[in-house]
């Protein structure tokens, strides 16, 4: 893959420095475990505001991610081109059917290490449906879903569980969805997916423990209210403020 900030030489000492600092600045933390593998979709979510990009890009500055994002290509015209690429952008033009999830899949099968960042709901403003392609890219391509996050409320972003997709998409839907639902955005109003999980949350040594481990991949159970209680719980303990967990780099 191309050169970007985060492997150019010296300005990505100089950049991540300048992320750190404004992150301590704006009392944000990165918190959660990053899944130990080369390769993986991240998904970006709740998607509200710009600010979730200047968020992203600081936290994966901080941790020494490299990642790629999508976004609409209106972003890359004219001089502000060069630099989202350079950003780890890859332009999207929603208004052309194409073969997205194929040259996606391809990237991944062609090189040792890939983090593509995707913002399933495609815009900032309130939607009811989730886009499917970053679940289909992550099927096709064998890899992980890891739940990224940013919580405005909290001041707290980073990583939740990593989910291998089963191929059942409506169960897994479901599941990665049931995350995001104690995220709150910038804009929570514009998230269609924000109501609170109503069951018990209740932290138990298992989710501790889970929580723990540096390498975190979510194996659901089958009992979809268990597991959702499981995921409300380990969000609760990630982002507990009196001991919130550092994130570990793969």
């Amino acid at each position: 893959m191309r050169t970007t900030v985060f492997d150019t030489p010296i300005l990505r000492t100089l950049m991540r420095w300048t992320a750190i600092v404004v992150m301590k600045a704006a009392g944000w933390k990165a918190v959660g475990t990053l899944p130990a593998v080369n390769k993986f979709v991240g998904i970006a979510a709740p998607h509200t505001s710009n600010w979730d990009f200047v968020w992203t890009i600081c936290i994966s500055l901080k941790l020494r991610v490299k990642v790629f994002w999508m976004g609409k290509h209106t972003l890359f015209k004219g001089p502000a081109g060069p630099i989202m690429r350079w950003l780890g952008g890859i332009p999207i033009d929603r208004t052309k059917a194409g073969n997205t999830v194929e040259q996606s899949i391809a990237a991944f099968n062609e090189n040792e290490k890939l983090i593509l960042i995707i913002p399933p709901e495609g815009t900032r403003s309130k939607t009811r449906y989730w886009k499917t392609g970053f679940y289909h890219i992550a099927h096709g391509a064998g890899v992980p879903i890891a739940m990224g996050f940013l919580d405005f409320s909290l001041k707290m972003g980073g990583f939740g569980p990593a989910l291998i997709p089963t191929g059942d998409i409506d169960a897994d839907m479901e599941l990665i969805k049931g995350f995001y639902r104690n995220v709150s955005g910038k804009f929570p109003d514009q998230y269609g997916e924000a109501q609170i999980f109503s069951g018990s949350d209740a932290i138990d040594a298992d989710t501790r423990a889970y929580v723990d481990k540096s390498n975190v991949f979510f194996a659901p159970t089958g009992d979809m209210e268990s597991d959702l209680r499981f995921l409300a719980a380990y969000y609760k303990e990630i982002t507990n403020p009196e001991g919130c967990q550092p994130v570990l780099n793969a």
